[in-house]
C-alpha cells in the first residue's frame, strides 16, 4: 500500500524573537531587577496629582486668591495715585487730604499684600519641599512605590520637575503683577528697586527663591527622612541663606545696577537648586 504524504508548507519569514532584557545592575539597597520601562509622562503626571493633589489644590487656589486681591487692591492704589499726582497745588487742603490718605490707607493696605506674597517662599519651604519624599521614607511605603515600573531615579525627578514646575511659574506670574502693584509707592516711601523687600519680589529673584525654598525642603527632607524635623529645619536654613543673601552677599556682587544684580542672583540660586536636585536624587537612588 501506497502512502502519500503532503510535502511540508515552507516556512514563512518570521521576524526573530525580541532578545531579553538585560538585567539591571542592582544598586546598595536595591535588589536586583529587570531595567524599568520608560514611563510616559502622562503617567507621571497622574500619579504626581494623585499623591500631591493636596498641595498642588492649594497652590492654584492661593495664587488666584492673591491674583484677585492684588488686582483688586492695586487698580484702587493706582486710582488714589493718579489723583494725587493730578491734584494742583501740591499744598492745598484738598491735596493734603489726598496725600495723607494714600500715606496711610493705601501703604498699610499695600504693604500688608507685599509682606504677605514675601512669606510664600518661607511657607513653601516649610510645607511643600520636605513631604515629597520624607513621607513615603519616614513611612516606609518607598520600598512598595519604587520598585514598580517607573523607577526610584525616575519616581523622584519626575516628581520634583512637575512639582518645581507647578510652583515656580505661578511665582514668576505673581511677581511680575507685584511689581505693577507696588510701583506707586517708590516714588512715594523713598524706595528703589535695589530696597531688599523690593528686589526679592521683582524680577527673576523671586522665582528663583521659591524654586531654592522647594528643592532645600525637599533635600532636607530627604537627608532627615522625618517630615516635621525636616520641616523645622528647612525654615532654619531658609532664614539663615536669606539673611547671608540680604545683609553679606549682595554687598559683594560684581554688579551694582538692578537687572545685572537679578540676573546674578538668580544665576547662582538657580545653581544651587540644581545642586539640591541632583544631591536629592543620589540620596533617593541609594535610600534603602
Amino acid at each position: 500500500m501506497t502512502v502519500f504524504t503532503r510535502p511540508p508548507r515552507p516556512c514563512r519569514p518570521c521576524r526573530p524573537p525580541r532578545p531579553p532584557r538585560p538585567a539591571r545592575v542592582a544598586h546598595s539597597g536595591e535588589q536586583a531587577s529587570v531595567e524599568p520601562r520608560p514611563v510616559p509622562w502622562q503617567g507621571m503626571l497622574w500619579v504626581t496629582w494623585r499623591q500631591h493633589r493636596g498641595l498642588l489644590i492649594t497652590v492654584a487656589a492661593v495664587f488666584c486668591t492673591a491674583v484677585a486681591g492684588l488686582l483688586r487692591i492695586g487698580l484702587t492704589i493706582h486710582h488714589d495715585y493718579a489723583l494725587l499726582t493730578a491734584c494742583h497745588p501740591a499744598a492745598s487742603p484738598a491735596c493734603q487730604d489726598l496725600s495723607n490718605f494714600f500715606n496711610s490707607t493705601d501703604w498699610h493696605q499695600g504693604n500688608g499684600a507685599h509682606a504677605a506674597v514675601q512669606l510664600a517662599p518661607v511657607l513653601i519651604a516649610m510645607f511643600a519641599g520636605p513631604p515629597v519624599l520624607a513621607r513615603e521614607l519616614e513611612t516606609r511605603t518607598f520600598r512598595f512605590a519604587w520598585t514598580q515600573d517607573i523607577g526610584r531615579v525616575r519616581w523622584t525627578t519626575a516628581k520634583l520637575a512637575l512639582l518645581g514646575s507647578a510652583i515656580t511659574i505661578p511665582a514668576f506670574a505673581l511677581s511680575q503683577l507685584l511689581t505693577w502693584f507696588f510701583a506707586p509707592f517708590l516714588k512715594t516711601q523713598n524706595l528703589t528697586d535695589l530696597t531688599p523687600t523690593v528686589f526679592d519680589t521683582s524680577g527673576l529673584s523671586y522665582a528663583a527663591w521659591t524654586l531654592t525654598a522647594f528643592c532645600l525642603g525637599a533635600f532636607l527632607g530627604t537627608l532627615i527622612r522625618r517630615t516635621l524635623p525636616a520641616m523645622a529645619v528647612t525654615l532654619a536654613v531658609y532664614v539663615a541663606l536669606a539673611a547671608l543673601t540680604w545683609f553679606y552677599l549682595r554687598n559683594h556682587y560684581p554688579v551694582s545696577t538692578y537687572w545685572p544684580m537679578q540676573l546674578f542672583e538668580a544665576a547662582w540660586l538657580l545653581t544651587l537648586s540644581a545642586a539640591l536636585t541632583a544631591t536629592t536624587i543620589r540620596l533617593a537612588r541609594h535610600a534603602a
